[in-house]
């Protein structure tokens, strides 16, 4: 069934989270991450991975697919939906205690060659209403017919761009173990089964499960974390990428750093056959 035009400018109800030290602490041991900030509780109030919002994006996310222009897909068509881009804005670190809700807008719905791309995005707010993070998301829907004009209702912020590449990159190698979607999938709540069930992943077209994009890129921040900002998650400000080649497990990614301007990093990371896991990388940051 084809998307419907009318999808855009709609936004799902607010859907609660009460974060608390239990799900910072697992999100950051399923990616291997042992910063004190993330599992310290004796120390100070835990704070989040600078990608956890994404684990409080994912039911709206799957909201959204529920959405009028949305609802008619059926569940095979959804499984064959990959999550192109992401575009963090993080507007103050996530701490343990915090209540807070998160909601998607679709902003954008575009016919291209493999489907429909649709752009959302997904604010998340503290309980006074001030927003704490916000991301612009590209998913593709893969053989799926767009009804009606291409629309768009809001444009999303550009990007930052490297200008002068190093010469050298920095190569930094990073472990994916065979269980780790697995381990990923329940310590972030994000459940979609193409990441953990292989008969699932099959049927969707693929040849095993395969790592989230969110985990590869997370992988990839806690190393620029700890190899270029001193181990201080909090100064993690912009997180953004595509998600390209598939992550098979087990296997090494290597996370290759191509340059750095004032205040942003850029990088992508590499599969074990060298292909771009995550191109067109970035992290800005702010702070000594």
């Amino acid at each position: 069934m084809p998307y419907d035009a009318t999808l855009v400018g709609q936004t799902t109800q607010p859907i609660r989270h009460e974060v608390d030290a239990r799900w910072i602490m697992a999100h950051a041991a399923g990616l291997n991450d042992f910063n004190p900030a993330y599992l310290h509780t004796d120390r100070a109030k835990v704070v989040a991975h600078p990608l956890f919002p994404v684990c409080l994006e994912w039911p709206s996310v799957l909201g959204s697919r529920r959405l009028p222009g949305c609802d008619a897909l059926t569940p095979e068509e959804a499984a064959r939906s990959v999550h192109a881009a992401h575009d963090l804005h993080i507007l103050r670190p996530i701490a343990a205690g915090e209540t807070l809700t998160t909601q998607a807008t679709v902003t954008g719905l575009e016919a291209i060659k493999p489907g429909v791309a649709l752009t959302t995005r997904l604010d998340t707010c503290g309980a006074d209403g001030e927003l704490v993070a916000r991301t612009w998301q590209l998913g593709i829907a893969r053989g799926v017919a767009l009804n009606g004009a291409e629309r768009a209702c809001e444009t999303p912020p550009p990007q930052p761009s490297l200008s002068s590449p190093w010469r050298q990159p920095q190569r930094f190698p990073i472990p994916v173990a065979v269980n780790a979607a697995h381990v990923y999938t329940e310590c972030a709540r994000i459940w979609n089964p193409i990441h953990t069930d292989r008969r699932v992943a099959l049927e969707a077209g693929l040849p095993d499960i395969i790592l989230h994009g969110t985990a590869t890129l997370a992988l990839a921040v806690s190393k620029l974390v700890d190899e270029f900002l001193d181990a201080r998650p909090n100064r993690v400000r912009r997180i953004g990428g595509r998600f390209r080649a598939m992550v098979l497990m087990p296997s090494t990614l290597v996370l290759e750093v191509r340059g750095q301007s004032a205040d942003t990093l850029f990088f992508q990371v590499l599969t074990a056959n060298g292909e771009p896991a995550v191109s067109q990388g970035f992290l800005s940051h702010g702070g000594a």
